[in-house]
């Protein structure tokens, strides 16, 4: 899988007339991009000569803790005595390595439960009734269950002796530093994910519900303070506490919907971009509440070291950063010295809660936002210090915010404890009615309306960090904070569920209308959704499709879409390339684009080509590739094999990024399916321009039966049009009779009827008693043919495989897919697996 890097691998000129022999034998020795290698195990030799001893003494050797154990034996005062031993190590040096050794101890349980399922004891328990299923559905958020964890420590609940003696006051600030560090890392790679210019380019949409789900909550909030508060210091408190439920923050939304994985789907990324909206909305009014909270002359001394801080960072800073990165050759990666400078400036954008302690994670924010987003200063941000940020220093965020609850019960009596809990409860009403009128207004579903306005109501590490804030300032007291607490907790975990409830992106592929080969009309259009990884892709999927013989009488439309890994960014990027418009500056993909325009006008009349990239996280691929295919309405979506080999029938690279998102399209494509496995054979070398060429291409189409053998048969007969190609349908018969589904075997009998009677197809049929039989005889005709196309068959039992699942390698392929995509059958023959829309 391509990954946004600004190199890519070079595409032969268009008017090269065969795939690379030269660079496919250098690529025998030289790593090609970086994928993995698929190499063998060395041998065990050396000085025992091969002779297995060596698997003896794997098998006799005593375990690596039994070997501590026995020097620790040694260096005790049972075999060196006393006095030597006291010498060597004292009992104060032996209870400090004690201590270490309680803390493997405890990561030994702790890690044992973690790689522990604890919905397969259920499943047990409850003998898979699907209890499991419920768990994962309802179970909260990670960061509720460590702010729970927290609280289970806290005085609330085990009580202030106890808790005193299991965590002091001191352990608890100690912690709350690396998780103000693990916050202040949240902000500043939100930053560094977000696109400043994202804000001028978001859509009508997206800027209307931003601005609703700030302005009137904050209108009312405003006005309720000011109507109900007692005194001026209440309402300045109140006022200050309000922004953490007034605000939609885009490092908390983004989090949640990458957590429900539906941040690729077209609600995730309208709510994505209307964070956006918010977020610019939310640091304005945050900078004006805490400015309103100051005196004048400390106001304006703080305001001026934001202006200066904001206008060094981008207009000295951001230059800086973009002269390095064109300094840094294509595709090399960020030097670790600059990587240890990076690390050094978002430390030191810290330090400007010294002089602006209210705007104390404003630096890391405004810093993240200056480092252009991507490779090679981004994205390596990112891969480096994300996860060590999010799972180590942010936990202890939530850890710390339940262990400073000290309150689990209580009364809510004082007065601005009451009018801020009507006050966040009438806002949270506000914001979701004043969200639900924008999509509405644009015509949206009101089950997609609300689900929307839900999400712009996520609460999580940014409010909660505020209310921490204030509870260590005193501005708040513990009933106030343990109120505030119970608000996060509560909004963390519900809105999740009710997202989960409203919105499943995989039901508006359901396929309620036939969008396949088989429900074509007669010299309809045929469109097409075909996927690029990487340009070695291209040669493979552009004469398959012109083995199809795109013509006038049976039109072809392309859809190309170039699938990219996206590095260093948070909000996935889908682009319409416009063939009027010239691509600005160097591209990648350009000879990308070139090779299917050169295919365009080799079929001028007869196909047409639209050209898209998605740049998105490998996880959410397939909602690119299944939504373009909807709004296409296309029949059929070509797929490449996540394993390539090379041109002698070694295994190249084995992808399993490409495995899963072909899977994932499988299960929820809205259309037929095509997964072609690209071998190196002849149809990678382009088609002669000569009609009346003597050179054949030989397909085959194996057939045993079923709607997928059916598809594939239709298209495989598509191809027969072609007066180059020679097409021969196999049919596997089983030796005995078989029951099945009458309607179906009826189907098949029309469409091999047919067959039978066309006289530029060839007709064969092999009698088999079983699987092992049919891959005998496959094994013998691979070599006879360029192009093999079987249909997926995944959930269908016949004779014909029986026995073959059982080896099977690739599931995903079905029987006969996986057999022929297996090493044993390493022919230059490629092959093409169908399977059929399957309808609801």
């Amino acid at each position: 899988m391509e990954e946004t890097s600004l190199e890519a691998k070079s595409l032969p000129t268009v008017g090269e007339t065969k795939c690379h022999d030269d660079v496919e034998e250098m690529a025998r020795t030289v790593d090609n991009g970086g994928r993995q290698r698929v190499t063998g195990r060395w041998p065990k030799k050396g000085l025992a000569g091969g002779s297995g001893i060596e698997d003896w003494l794997d098998f006799a050797f005593p375990r690596v803790e039994f070997v501590i154990a026995l020097a620790g034996l040694i260096l005790s005062p049972a075999v060196i005595g006393e006095t030597a031993s006291g010498k060597l190590i004292t009992s104060e040096a032996i209870n400090g390595i004690g201590v270490f050794g309680a803390f493997g101890y405890a990561g030994l349980l702790f890690f044992s439960g973690v790689k522990m399922d604890p919905a397969m004891v259920i499943t047990g328990l409850a003998g898979g009734s699907g209890i499991e299923d419920w768990l994962d559905f309802a179970f909260p958020r990670v960061e509720f269950v460590i702010a729970l964890a927290g609280l289970i420590l806290s005085p609330a609940v085990i009580g202030e002796t106890a808790s005193g003696k299991l965590i002091t006051s001191e352990a608890i600030n100690g912690i709350g530093v690396f998780g103000a560090f693990g916050y202040a890392g949240l902000l500043f790679f939100s930053g560094v994910k977000m696109d400043p210019a994202m804000v001028i380019t978001v859509s009508r949409r997206a800027v209307y519900i931003g601005l609703l789900a700030i302005v009137p909550p904050a209108v009312f909030s405003v006005t309720i303070l000011q109507v109900f508060c007692l005194s001026e210091e209440e309402r300045v408190k109140a006022l200050g506490i309000s922004i953490g439920y007034v605000a939609s923050t885009y490092p908390v939304i983004t989090c949640m919907l990458s957590e429900l994985k539906i941040i690729n789907s077209e609600l995730g990324r309208i709510a994505q971009t209307s964070a956006i909206v918010s977020d610019v909305l939310c640091v304005l009014l945050f900078m004006i509440i805490s400015l309103f909270r100051e005196n004048v002359d400390n106001a304006l001394k703080q305001l001026a070291i934001i202006i200066i801080y904001t206008s060094f960072v981008f207009l000295v800073i951001r230059p800086a950063i973009k002269h390095l990165i064109k300094r840094i050759p294509k595709g090399k990666p960020l030097d670790n010295f600059y990587l240890g400078l990076f690390i050094f400036m978002f430390l030191a954008s810290i330090v400007m809660a010294r002089w602006a302690p209210r705007f104390r994670y404003l630096g890391p924010y405004v810093l993240g936002l200056a480092i252009p987003d991507g490779p090679p200063v981004g994205s390596t941000l990112v891969e480096k210090l994300e996860t060590m940020i999010n799972h180590f220093f942010l936990p202890m965020l939530f850890a710390t915010a339940g262990m400073r609850v000290e309150k689990l019960f209580f009364i809510i009596r004082n007065h601005i404890s009451i009018i801020t809990l009507s006050n966040a409860a009438i806002a949270i009403i506000v914001k979701l009615g004043a969200c639900l009128l924008p999509p509405l207004y644009f015509n949206m579903p009101l089950k997609d309306a609300f689900t929307i306005a839900i999400i712009m109501c996520s609460k999580g590490a940014v409010e909660l960090a505020g209310f921490i804030y204030a509870n260590d300032k005193r501005v708040i007291n513990a009933e106030f904070y343990a109120m505030l607490f119970y608000f996060v907790l509560f909004m963390s975990s519900i809105v999740p569920m009710l997202v989960k409830i409203l919105y499943d992106p995989s039901k508006k592929y359901a396929g309620y209308n036939k969008r396949n080969l088989m429900a074509l009309k007669l010299h309809s259009p045929l469109s097409i959704v075909t996927c690029i990884h990487v340009p070695d892709d291209v040669c493979a999927v552009i004469n398959l499709l012109d083995v199809a013989w795109p013509s006038k009488d049976n039109p072809m439309s392309v859809n190309v879409l170039h699938l990219m890994k996206l590095r260093g960014q948070s909000t996935p990027i889908f682009i319409s390339h416009d063939k009027t418009k010239s691509l600005r500056g160097p591209s990648h993909y350009e000879n990308i684009i070139a090779y299917f325009d050169k295919f365009e006008g080799n079929n001028w009349g007869a196909a047409s080509v639209n050209a898209f990239t998605a740049v998105s996280s490998p996880d959410f691929m397939q909602e690119d590739v299944c939504t373009l295919a909807l709004d296409k309405t296309a029949s059929l979506i070509i797929l490449p094999f996540h394993r390539r080999w090379y041109i002698d029938g070694s295994v190249e690279s084995d992808d399993k990024y490409i495995r899963t998102l072909n899977s994932r399209v499988l299960e929820m494509s809205p259309c037929s399916v095509g997964i072609m496995i690209d071998r190196g054979s002849n149809i990678n070398m382009p088609l002669h321009d000569d009609p009346l060429s003597e050179l054949e291409y030989k397909v085959a189409a194996i057939f045993i039966g079923g709607p997928d053998d059916r598809e594939a048969l239709t298209f495989a007969k598509r191809m027969a049009l072609n007066t180059r190609v020679s097409l021969t349908v196999i049919h596997l018969v089983a030796a005995g009779n078989e029951d099945g589904d009458n309607w179906g075997k009826m189907l098949d009998t029309v469409i091999l009827r047919d067959v039978k009677n066309n006289g530029y197809i060839h007709y064969k049929e092999k009698v088999v008693s079983g699987g092992p039989e049919s891959a005998t005889m496959l094994h013998a005709l691979v070599h006879e043919f360029n192009l093999m196309i079987v249909g997926r068959r995944v959930d269908l039992e016949s004779q014909q495989t029986s026995g073959l699942k059982e080896w099977s390698e690739f599931p995903e392929l079905g029987a006969l897919g996986d057999l022929l995509a297996s090493a044993d059958y390493s022919s230059r023959c490629s092959i093409l697996i169908v399977q059929q829309q399957q309808t609801t």
